[in-house]
């Protein structure tokens, strides 16, 4: 056997999917085998592999053994004279096996083998070739130097910076996103260093691999995308420890004691570093917005009941007592915040309608709340009216300035609506636009291209040919490839070489649910699915907790009534203060079965879907249906059904 291809898959169902896609086309006329090695998902991966990948070899771990230990696994199962380690979140092109085998046939040197890799995007990730983390090299990498001075053959060391990314080279360390590895050098190295469990061990198996004689070569000649790519995880503090705890490993395992010394010295500065720079970014980018807009809300209602009482209300001298305004300000300022905050107003992309009714809502929650409070708390209903216009007008002014600026991605709904540009055959290309109307997608404008043999029924469209004048004149900021009808290395061509930055690219696996891409560091890959409306969507988080907190409320009001007709009087009043105080809610899933998908996190609720139904339920398929069901087109109307149906069991 030729070949033999290792593909680790946790919980990236759809990537999984996509990557068999492309690898099954690109094996084609090659004796090759395919494992996937399962790392206890519950995302349905092993169901979607064995449904739609009948040929793969699949090993079903029921713990995470991580990456190391999954891939001997199957390494010591293989027989092709080349093993592959491939990431699930890949797509190789038509090509790739074939021109990557005959390079290893033709190079009888080369121990390892690794490929050019582009991201979501088509931009050259530059871990597709790598040096050795030497003290020096990490040391530039860690402190900056490397990425001002990429083309220096000294500070550039850790990405090869200064080497030609279109040719061939030898280089030290290969990617274990796509490692083509010769069995007879694994005989030699022995597999995967299993102290490793995520990171690191590509690298240690890429120098053993050089200690035993062999070389490592950078191919560019064929490509692949990675979406997720290195860069995925770096604004993480936990990926600073663990990456930097597998170079630690690696340290103490190939450098001698004196070079160990200086290595871990400087490790331990990254770490420290490297870790507090990620937390403070990651703490600073949450909390700079409602910090700024309480400081100068709350700057600008002091400024105005100053104005206010000393020239209008008090001209002559004499003022509010100052704690007691001081107090109303503060609170006022609170509501208004909170209000806008749990109507949406802090949701990207910015609706400015949703920051109106939130002031409105917190104005009359301050109006009534005023009215209610004895004379000698009240000082002016005028300060709460000015407050609410200063307020309105600081967050429209304040949201356009940060627009401009592009600050943190700050958008507004209806600016960015999606003018797509849809590329495949007419009935995949329908299929495609089928799942953009199901899901409910922002679309301002759809633009069909077919190959340029074919034709499409319907309008508008153009062919393959006339993509980019199709880009410019009708403004497309998003194209959707349909994997089907084009092929792998033609879509990482057109992705590679568009010179239209603001583009968003997309793959539609054919018969799949899914479209899938990848657009920022922070959501690698995004992907649009039937009833998009999901429970773990900010909106619905908040719109659920809210429905909690109004329905315990009015329960406890009239709890005196209802508790005679619960089965379970004194679960009923415990469990309104358990979902009061946040640690229930009133519905979540059904947890009686192991979950078979990895559904978002809930607390733990009351009642479950199942409740529905109002019989008897123990089939677990049908139990799992419906939990997804729940999660995936969640609406507050669901969970008042389900309290209205199961009333009685609220204090279960």
């Amino acid at each position: 056997m030729k070949l033999s291809i290792v593909i680790v898959n946790y919980n990236v169902e759809h990537f999984l999917e996509q990557c068999l896609t492309s690898v099954y086309l690109a094996l084609k006329g090659i004796d090759a085998e395919v494992f996937v090695v399962d790392n206890n998902s519950v995302d349905g991966s092993v169901a979607m592999t064995k449904q739609k990948f009948p040929n793969a070899i699949l090993i079903d771990n029921k713990v995470n053994l991580g990456f190391a230990k999954a891939n001997n696994q199957a390494i010591k199962l293989s027989q092709g004279e080349y093993v592959l380690l491939l990431n699930p979140d890949t797509v190789v092109e038509e090509s790739t096996f074939r021109k990557v085998v005959d390079f290893m046939d033709a190079t009888p040197d080369a121990g390892g083998l690794g490929v050019m890799m582009v991201d979501g995007k088509g931009r050259f990730l530059p871990e597709s070739k790598r040096g050795l983390p030497t003290p020096e090299v990490s040391f530039f990498k860690i402190f900056g130097l490397s990425s001002l001075f990429p083309r220096s053959k000294r500070f550039g060391k850790y990405h090869l910076t200064y080497l030609d990314k279109q040719q061939v080279h030898q280089v030290d360390v290969l990617s274990g996103a796509f490692m083509l590895l010769r069995r007879e050098a694994l005989d030699k190295t022995g597999l995967l260093d299993e102290d490793f469990f995520m990171y690191g061990e590509d690298i240690d198996l890429s120098y053993r691999i050089l200690k035993a004689g062999y070389k490592n070569y950078y191919f560019p000649e064929t490509r692949i995308i990675h979406y997720k790519g290195e860069s995925t995880k770096k604004s993480s503090a936990n990926y600073v420890f663990v990456f930097y705890n597998a170079m630690m490993i690696f340290a103490r395992k190939h450098y001698a004691r004196e070079k160990l010394r200086l290595f871990l010295f400087i490790i331990k500065i990254a770490i420290y570093f490297r870790a507090s720079l990620a937390l403070l970014a990651r703490f600073l980018k949450r909390i700079f917005l409602p910090v700024f807009d309480i400081s100068a809300i709350g700057a600008g209602l002091f400024v105005i009941s100053n104005i206010w009482q000393h020239k209008i209300i008090f001209p002559n001298g004499g003022q509010f007592p100052p704690d007691i305004l001081h107090l109303g300000l503060a609170a006022y300022t609170f509501v208004w915040i909170t209000s806008v905050f749990l109507n949406g107003g802090y949701d990207k992309p910015v609706k400015l309608t949703k920051i109106v009714q939130s002031v409105v809502i917190g104005s009359a929650i301050i109006l009534i709340g005023y009215s209610l409070l004895p004379e000698t708390y009240r000082f002016s209903r005028a300060i709460i009216l000015l407050g609410a216009a200063w307020t309105l007008v600081f967050y429209i002014l304040s949201r356009l300035f940060f627009y401009l600026l592009k600050f943190n991605g700050m958008t507004f709904a209806g600016t960015q609506a999606k003018r797509i540009a849809i590329v495949g055959e007419t009935d995949e290309a329908l299929r495609v636009k089928q799942i953009m109307d199901k899901v409910g997608l922002d679309m301002s404008y759809l633009h069909f291209v077919v190959p340029n043999d074919a034709e499409f029924v319907g309008e508008p469209y153009g062919h393959l040919s006339q993509l980019h004048e199709i880009v410019e004149i009708f403004k497309i900021n998003e194209i959707v490839f349909c994997s089907k009808s084009i092929p792998s290395h033609d879509i990482i061509s057109i992705m590679s070489g568009f010179p239209h930055k603001h583009i968003e690219f997309k793959i539609a696996p054919p018969e799949s649910l899914y479209i899938i891409g990848s657009n920022n560091i922070n959501h690698p890959g995004d992907y649009y699915v039937y009833n998009i409306n999901n429970i773990s969507r900010a909106e619905n988080l908040r719109r659920k907790r809210l429905f909690d907190l109004n329905l315990s409320i009015a329960l406890l009001l009239f709890s005196p009534l209802f508790v005679f007709v619960m089965r379970r009087p004194i679960g009923f009043l415990l469990n309104i203060f358990r979902v009061l105080f946040g640690l229930r809610s009133w519905v979540g899933f059904n947890q009686t079965i192991p979950l078979d998908h990895k559904l978002p996190q809930l607390k733990k609720g009351i009642l479950n879907p199942v409740d529905f139904v109002r019989k008897l339920i123990d089939n677990p398929v049908t139990i799992d249906n419906l939990n997804v069901l729940y999660a995936r087109d969640y609406k507050v109307w669901n969970d008042i059904q389900i309290v209205l149906k199961a009333f009685r069991s609220l204090g279960r």
